[in-house]
């Protein structure tokens, strides 16, 4: 019972620590709410126009035909929202640079003016001599803005893990979507496309649950279960991706003098500098939100401890300890590397044999992900070892396995595993069996990069 209770315990503290949502879970109506805030234009924050631009929107569409996934059967409802034009009217007009007029429901608008002058020319009929005001003339739109949602994609990633033991365990789930969406400035006079732009989101599903099963006694069964899922809200991804293209296109007309900032002229270009960075790091961005770019540079120095067994003629071997330190070389844009190291290594099978060793090794490392933070790697080499005094050489060939970690664009975090065939059987001084003598290194290590 008491290890069922450290169990459970550890499994509610991960499950409590790994989801906010399971700590405000609905367990009574809510009022309504003033709709949420997803998204600052960091760029435009601090940048304003010499005058606001009047836009027409006629319709921003969804273009995608998608409809929900449903487990079971037909779902007939659409996987985005259909109101894409409002929420993009409402974009522009919070961003400050645009003056937003109607054109969606155009006929509408034109109807009620058309009623509204009947009405007065009736009033004028009956004896009213006043004389008819007329109305104010529309605005115009010097641009119209075109586009629509134009993909909606589902389960670009999906997984999970999860762990069962004698009925107690627990599971995680995943799924993410990905909307896109292009927005463009049609001028009205030329009927020139001044700037497109094109931004996408993902939408993320997960799900955590933990359960216990369990016989506590004869005919008692211990049952507990627990969970919580969190779907991230369609519309809200949506209003997202369009507010950050209503952002990227005041950047961009910024930028082509389409239109002008009232603010000082290094204000404007501080924003246009951020702007232009997010776009380079957009590029090193793949579709899985891997950052994609050479961390490594040219060359590096490392050191690799590591603890060792061999495995001679004798049994039972011992583990020992050792260390090199060396210089790596990155070719072909970090795919591959070559690398000089040498150290100190000391084998045995104690109390019987026992030594300290100079050990120098040639490697060629292959990088699996060379553009990841995370890659793993396996190399091949030859090396040798020899005794203090220097007078006998066992040569070697050796192979390994392992992954680096770059937090830093200048420090390689490294895990390895390691194994040294020697070219000989006599290293531990007996010559046995049909086999050579190895030995197995197990280790850390860390690059320094010195160049970019």
């Amino acid at each position: 019972m008491r290890n069922i209770i450290i169990i459970l315990i550890t499994l509610l503290l991960t499950l409590l620590s790994g989801c906010s949502a399971y700590f405000n879970q609905p367990l009574e109506k809510q009022p309504a709410r003033i709709g949420e805030e997803v998204f600052i234009g960091e760029h435009t924050r601090d940048i304003n126009p010499v005058k606001p631009i009047v836009v027409g929107v006629y319709k921003f569409r969804d273009q995608t035909g998608q409809y929900k996934q449903v487990d079971a059967g037909i779902s007939y409802s659409t996987a985005v929202t259909q109101g894409a034009t409002t929420i993009l009217i409402k974009a522009l007009e919070d961003s400050g640079w645009f003056i937003p007029i109607e054109r969606e429901n155009i006929s509408n608008l034109l109807n009620e003016r058309q009623i509204i002058r009947s009405t007065r020319l009736e009033e004028n009929n009956k004896g009213n001599k006043a004389e008819v005001q007329p109305l104010s003339p529309l605005l115009f739109a010097g641009i119209i803005l075109e586009g629509g949602i134009i993909s909606y994609d589902s389960n670009i990633i999906t997984g999970g893990a999860g762990a069962r033991y004698f009925g107690t365990g627990g599971s995680t789930q995943y799924r993410q979507d990905r909307i896109t969406i292009y927005l463009r400035a049609v001028s009205t006079s030329t009927g020139r496309i001044l700037k497109t732009v094109y931004v996408s989101k993902t939408i993320l599903s997960q799900a955590i649950d933990i359960n216990l099963f369990r016989y506590v006694k004869v005919k008692h069964i211990l049952e507990v279960e627990t969970g919580v899922s969190q779907n991230e809200p369609g519309q809200l991804a949506v209003k997202e991706a369009i507010e950050k293209a209503v952002e990227s296109l005041i950047i961009e007309g910024v930028k082509d003098d389409l239109w002008e900032a009232r603010e000082e002229q290094a204000l404007v270009d501080r924003a246009i500098i951020g702007y232009e960075q997010e776009k380079r790091d957009a590029r090193l961005t793949d579709l899985y939100e891997r950052e994609l770019k050479n961390r490594r540079g040219l060359n590096a120095v490392f050191v690799k401890p590591y603890v060792n067994y061999f495995n001679g003629d004798y049994k039972n071997s011992d583990w020992y300890y050792g260390g090199q330190l060396g210089y790596k070389q990155y070719l072909l844009e970090s795919q591959f590397s070559a690398e000089l190291s040498a150290g100190m290594v000391t084998l045995g099978n104690s109390p019987v044999f026992k030594e300290n060793f100079f050990v120098a090794d040639a490697n060629i490392e292959y990088n699996v992900l060379p553009n990841d933070k995370l890659t793993p790697f396996i190399y091949l080499g030859g090396g040798a070892l020899t005794t203090d005094n220097f007078n006998d050489f066992t040569f070697k060939f050796q192979y390994g396995v392992g992954a680096e970690f770059i937090p830093l664009d200048r420090f390689g975090f490294r895990v390895f595993a390691e194994n040294n065939q020697l070219l000989s059987d006599d290293l531990d001084n007996k010559v046995h069996g049909s086999r050579d003598d190895s030995y197995w290194n197990f280790g850390v290590g860390v690059n320094f990069f010195l160049t970019k």
